[in-house]
Order: C-alpha cells, then structure tokens, then sequence
C-alpha cells in the first residue's frame, strides 16, 4: 500500500500546521487501506486520509489527531 514518504518543503510544513503526513501510494489504494496500513506499519492511528493524483503517482495526506502524533510519525520515517 505505502510506497514511501514523500517529503518536500510543503508536506514538511503541513506536519505542523496541520498534523499531516503526505505518503506516495499504490494506484489501486483507498482511504480505508490506508488508514489500516499506516496503523499496522507506524502503530499511529489515522483521523483522515485524502488523496490525488499527481505526476509522482497517487499522493496520500494522512491526518493525525494533533501535531505530537504527526510529528512523532515523521519523526520515526526520517522526515524530521
């Protein structure tokens, strides 16, 4: 499901004005999958998933509860 994280100056930024972490995903990926496999993978649990579409594949926005978790998340894949 998660290819990798995806890491660039606006996804950095939104982990701390939004609690969010942006992954590249599978095509085929939906929300709930997502969800399920950043809690399996991480042990962090999801409060939202967005997705789109762009040039580097299916980009996923995983909300967090509050920036501690998001952070913490990032912290664990390297992005901190």
């Amino acid at each position: 499901m998660i290819i990798r994280p995806h890491v660039t100056e606006k996804t950095f930024a939104m982990v701390e004005r939004e609690s969010k972490v942006c992954f590249i995903v599978r095509n085929t990926a939906s929300k709930p999958e997502i969800a399920e496999a950043i809690s399996i993978m991480y042990g962090e649990k999801a409060t939202g998933v967005n997705t789109a579409r762009t040039i580097y594949g299916k980009k996923a926005f995983v909300q967090f509860g509050n920036v501690e978790k998001a952070r913490d998340l990032a912290t664990k894949i390297g992005m901190l």
